[in-house]
């Protein structure tokens, strides 16, 4: 889904929230991509435990490749609420330079069709 950039930051926040615990009760990753002119990121998480303590996280910029890492739980909520709640601004005030030919996007989907390193 493209990133709801006219929700307050308790709905961003209960979002983040209900994704976590998809995470932590279904095979499923979440998918953060954000798109700047000449720039795209894409991070995803994966629980790594059955009580969702502990993320996979997999970080990928089309400039640096891939990065792997192990986060709390905590982390994994504050940075999904850091990138949904900066996407609300406009791909031009994110980047300085003209709009980003796509919107940032968020979505959980199951973990066979992540992609990976």
């Amino acid at each position: 889904m493209t990133v709801p950039t006219d929700r307050d930051h308790a709905s961003v926040v209960a979002l983040v929230e209900c994704a976590l615990v998809e995470l932590t009760h279904e095979t499923v990753g979440a998918v953060f991509i954000s798109r700047q002119v000449g720039r795209s990121t894409r991070t995803q998480y994966v629980a790594r435990d059955d009580v969702g303590e502990q993320f996979q996280k997999w970080h990928f910029d089309d400039r640096l490749g891939w990065h792997e890492t192990t986060v709390p739980r905590r982390t994994v909520r504050d940075e999904l609420i850091t990138q949904l709640t900066r996407s609300a601004s406009t791909p031009s005030e994110r980047s300085g330079e003209g709009a980003a030919s796509e919107p940032d996007t968020f979505v959980v989907k199951p973990v066979r069709e992540l992609r990976t390193p």
